[in-house]
């Protein structure tokens, strides 16, 4: 029943609401704020700097104004979110200053470095000298000290394509065209416009931690890590991986398609099955270039390695590389790297006293060197078997290669050195797979590369795993951090890379991403993830996936490979001689 007293009347609104944080500390301020007021009144404001918030389970700027009482959860460079809304936001204010300095030249934001930066082109120029990069980087610090807002505006769709086609920006006009909303936010520096995908920062002066600096025939625009969110880290040279990056530029000249909306065409067109199959042709022929170099030091180099992050394609990768090397003469023979773990007990455990089965200690590296050695010298040798359920290595298979054979090895730490201490370099060849895209929205729109990773994992945990996108959301970070101790910090090791990228492939897995992603619950911290994958999806045209070939390398991810099946040790008898468990084949 309902309680009938005085102690529930009609009242006036407050002139005040409260924020209340994770931590149980409680905000007061005058309705009609912005959240940005609020947090400021916080300790940590700026070590590392507050730069947006979830309220109430979902992502705002600090300019968001706050008329109830709400949850607020601060987000700081050190975040994920933080860390994309600063390298965003520090975009712009780099393209702003130069249109300021170079009004007849095109900047171009073409992809990351992994010390923290992007590497960027000019076009319609010859490239910047120091001097200019320099005076950059001056004009870019200038606008921080006038700590200038950035203005933010909904408008009419077909204002905005006007904008950039007075402007002359023709691949934003071509993006836009297929933009199934009728508005689009522009944000604006001063008298420069343009939208990005995604938050900003409410002005300039929140922008103090970048440099320039010159890098080939570019520069690299440097931002600070999210472990180090207000200090720079060294910048060591990439020029393999900088390679890698300006091939697969080339062949997307070679295709003509050099952003989404390039892209968007040539789908409305018709002309998606061409797309896909020049694609697939210009990767065979990487992968067999490579096979071609392995044949060509396979007298000496008989191990081969192969690593990447994940979700790169390793897999299927590694099966089209042995069966151009079977083309070619050779039968590489596969040893799985997983079957080298130490027994459970042995694991070293992480900071968190959990099992880190990432870290090399995870494995029995003297085990596995003196297999290969001995392998290699035409020894019979009897392989371990890892029981995973129980955490116990077994004894495996016997096997004897033949003095012409090659060991194909594949694992995240192959481009380490301290995997096989006692074997010299010259005598293995290291294979770095990476999904590096260089298709970007437009340019000053790019397309993460772990994005494009994130959404072949989601589709393929959800296809052969049975998780849901929620999960794989919750488990990536873990992945990441994996990625950046014991992978990316050797991939210039390698003798060659392999860029597992296809210019199409964001078109194809959206039909098949989009529904999963909606599943994820609202107020969950995946959900806000899940929200900014949906928002990118949007500005592809989609691709059916029965066009896709049954070897490509997105077939580890949408299911139908023809490869899934294929073995090595399938291969005709004489390849190689192989006894299991030692009672005969």
């Amino acid at each position: 029943m309902f309680d009938e007293t005085d102690q529930y009347q009609l009242a006036s609104a407050s002139k005040t609401i409260e924020i209340r944080l994770p931590d149980g500390r409680v905000i007061s301020g005058p309705r009609g704020t912005a959240v940005g007021f609020f947090l400021r009144k916080l300790p940590e404001w700026d070590n590392p700097p507050i730069v947006a918030a979830i309220i109430n389970g979902d992502l705002r700027e600090l300019t968001y104004i706050l008329d109830i009482d709400a949850w607020v959860q601060p987000v700081s460079m050190a975040d994920m979110d933080g860390a994309r809304l600063y390298r965003r936001s520090l975009t712009f204010l780099l393209e702003v200053a130069f249109e300021d300095l170079y009004p007849q030249a095109a900047l171009t934001v073409d992809h990351s470095v992994a010390s923290g930066g992007f590497f960027c082109q000019v076009m319609e120029r010859a490239p910047l000298s120091a001097s200019e990069i320099c005076a950059l980087e001056d004009r870019m610090r200038e606008l921080v000290r006038m700590d200038i807002p950035f203005m933010k505006s909904q408008v009419p769709l077909a204002e905005a394509i006007a904008y950039f086609e007075n402007k002359g920006m023709q691949d934003k006009v071509r993006l836009l065209r297929y933009r199934q909303k009728d508005h689009l936010v522009l944000y604006q520096l001063q008298d420069h416009k343009d939208y990005h995908h995604g938050y900003m920062v409410p002005s300039t002066g929140f922008l103090k931690y970048f440099a320039l600096a010159p890098m080939g025939e570019g520069f690299v625009l440097r931002y600070t890590r999210r472990h180090s969110p207000m200090k720079l880290l060294p910048m060591p040279a990439y020029p393999k991986l900088l390679d890698t990056f300006r091939q697969y530029g080339a062949w997307l000249k070679r295709l003509g398609i050099e952003s989404v909306g390039a892209l968007n065409d040539a789908i409305a067109a018709g002309r998606s099955r061409e797309v896909i199959l020049v694609s697939e042709a210009l990767q065979e022929q990487k992968i067999a270039d490579i096979a071609q170099q392995v044949v060509e030091r396979a007298n000496q180099s008989r191990i081969v390695l192969i690593a990447g992050p994940s979700s790169s394609g390793k897999t299927t990768f590694s099966k089209r590389l042995a069966i151009q090397l079977l083309a070619q003469g050779l039968s590489p023979y596969p040893i799985e790297l997983d079957n080298y773990f130490v027994n459970r007990d042995d694991t070293p455990v992480d900071e968190n006293g959990h099992y880190d089965f990432e870290a090399l200690g995870a494995l029995n590296t003297g085990l596995l060197v003196d297999h290969l050695q001995r392998l290699v010298g035409g020894e019979e040798v009897q392989l371990p078997h890892y029981d995973f359920k129980n955490g116990h290595s077994e004894p495996g298979d016997i096997v004897r290669l033949r003095n012409d054979q090659l060991i194909i090895l594949e694992g995240i730490h192959g481009l380490n050195p301290n995997l096989l201490p006692n074997i010299p370099l010259q005598e293995t060849f290291r294979i770095y797979v990476s999904c590096l895209t260089q298709l970007n929205l437009d340019r000053h729109n790019r397309i993460s590369t772990t994005d494009t990773r994130l959404l072949r994992r989601i589709v393929r945990d959800a296809r052969d795993r049975g998780y849901s996108a929620l999960q794989t959301v919750s488990r990536w970070e873990s992945v990441r951090r994996g990625e950046k101790t014991h992978i990316f910090p050797y991939q210039e090791n390698a003798d060659a890379m392999f860029n597992s990228a296809l210019v199409y492939e964001l078109s194809a897995l959206k039909l098949l991403a989009e529904p999963l992603l909606r599943q994820v619950p609202y107020g969950t911290m995946e959900h806000i993830e899940a929200k900014r994958l949906l928002a990118f999806l949007e500005w592809f045209q989609p691709i059916p996936e029965d066009l896709i070939p049954d070897n490509s390398i997105l077939r580890e991810f949408i299911g139908g490979s023809i490869l899934k099946e294929f073995k090595l040790w399938e291969s005709p008898a004489d390849f190689f001689s192989i006894h299991r468990n030692g009672n005969g084949g």
